[in-house]
């Protein structure tokens, strides 16, 4: 069953009362780790370095630091600037596996004129757990938390 990604909007909307960053951020994962099911880790990668993500705030288990723009699917988000939505991160040649366990993904790419700030990774043990669907949805809370947050 698909979430109800426009109620998760509107609740992600009134979650997120301040223009800061990091606390939107931290509210962001913590609110997908409670409200989407099947996941085992939802994180922001943030780009400090030139082709290079470091991680940002995030809930699940310990992950991966740095990523770089040519490794793994967190990488070609932020490379290509385009969501990525993969049903078997293990038929990914150079998937970078932070958690075992992890089966599916989703990363959308956040850009703020022009510049990418960061993605937003989600992670599921359930093979092919995230649909057009979820990515559309996905993408439209990435779109609350960019309107209501100060990303420059």
């Amino acid at each position: 069953m698909t979430p109800d990604y426009p109620l998760l909007a509107r609740q992600l909307g009134a979650l997120l009362d301040t223009r800061d960053w990091l606390t939107n951020s931290a509210q962001t994962c913590a609110f997908l780790m409670q409200e989407l099911p099947e996941l085992n880790w939802a994180g922001f990668y943030l780009q400090r370095q030139p082709e290079l993500l470091c991680l940002g705030p995030f809930q699940g288990k310990p992950a991966c630091h740095p990523i770089p723009f040519d490794k793994g699917v967190c990488g070609a988000a932020a490379r290509t600037r385009e969501t990525q939505r993969v049903d078997d991160v293990h038929a990914v040649a150079d998937h970078i596996a932070c958690d075992a366990d992890s089966r599916a993904e989703l990363v959308v790419p956040i850009v703020v004129e022009d510049r990418l700030w960061g993605v937003l990774d989600l992670d599921s043990p359930t093979t092919g757990r995230f649909s057009e669907a979820d990515r559309l949805g996905i993408e439209g809370l990435v779109a609350v938390f960019m309107e209501r947050t100060e990303l420059a």
